[in-house]
């Protein structure tokens, strides 16, 4: 299907570029319903192929691109099953994001992410399946995962391996600390900067310029500069399921809950 409008995202096709947009309040957390709607999409990436150059994923959310993972889904979600069921519900969600992110990543048009605002966690993954990321200059990334006893767990670490060097790959994990848009270009993991609210604006300019191209050899081109880490993120699902049994992973995912300030997903 060429337009689409669900409950946590929408898109439109026009002239050869798809604009995917983000938009759940309160900051396009990514939950079951984000899910189902970011299946949505991947299932019709074969029907889009054809006559599209370009997708653009951006959010219409004033807070950012998206914070991440719906956590308190996840802990309630948890809370109210067994053991066995709990780690094997865990393992369904985390296998079916992966999928979908898999699907963006090796989609044979190329994807754009214009971000602005909050990029954490789950949305900074989704943002690293794209081969270009626009941002404005008030963007801000971070893996806070490590702060809940868990590491990223839809494919964030190797794909940020793959395009960045470990040591700036380490920093992030291991901090948790959150960088600047400014920050993000001079390393590589943002290809332009914006200036604020204009990164939708440069994405569609970067959109506008792919579709000139032959679409065999755009296809070929990115499948050759970006191959996929399959394997890697066959042991990232692993791990993630491994560190969520543990009982302080729904500790703190019980502290988070509680939390009452305005963003606690901020790191």
């Amino acid at each position: 299907m060429k337009s689409f409008s669900g409950k946590a995202l929408r898109w439109e096709w026009h002239n050869g570029i798809v604009e995917l947009t983000l938009d759940r309040e309160p900051a396009n957390e990514i939950g079951t319903v984000m899910l189902s709607d970011l299946e949505k999409f991947v299932s019709s990436i074969k029907l889009l192929e054809a006559d599209t150059a370009v997708c653009i994923i951006s959010s219409a959310q004033k807070r950012g691109f998206s914070a991440g993972a719906d956590l308190r889904e996840l802990y309630h979600g948890a809370i109210a099953l067994a053991e066995k069921e709990r780690n094997a519900g865990v393992r369904d969600f985390v296998e079916r994001c992966h999928a979908v992110a898999n699907a963006i990543d090796a989609a044979p048009f190329v994807t754009i992410a214009a971000v602005h605002g909050v990029c954490f966690g789950g949305g900074l993954e989704l943002a690293l399946t794209c081969d270009i990321m626009v941002a404005d200059k008030m963007a801000r990334f971070a893996f806070p995962e490590l702060r809940l006893g868990l590491i990223p767990g839809f494919g964030g670490i190797p794909r940020l391996k793959r395009d960045l060097g470990n040591a700036f790959v380490r920093d992030l994990l291991l901090t948790g600390r959150t960088v600047n848009a400014t920050k993000a270009q001079a390393v590589g993991l943002v290809s332009q900067l914006a200036g604020e609210g204009e990164a939708l604006k440069i994405a569609r300019a970067a959109a506008a310029q792919i579709t000139k191209f032959d679409a065999t050899t755009r296809a070929t081109a990115k499948k050759f500069i970006k191959p996929i880490p399959y394997a890697e993120l066959k042991q990232e699902v692993e791990l993630f399921c491994e560190l969520f049994a543990r009982p302080a992973v729904l500790a703190a995912l019980k502290k988070f809950v509680e939390d009452t300030t305005a963003m606690p997903y901020l790191p």
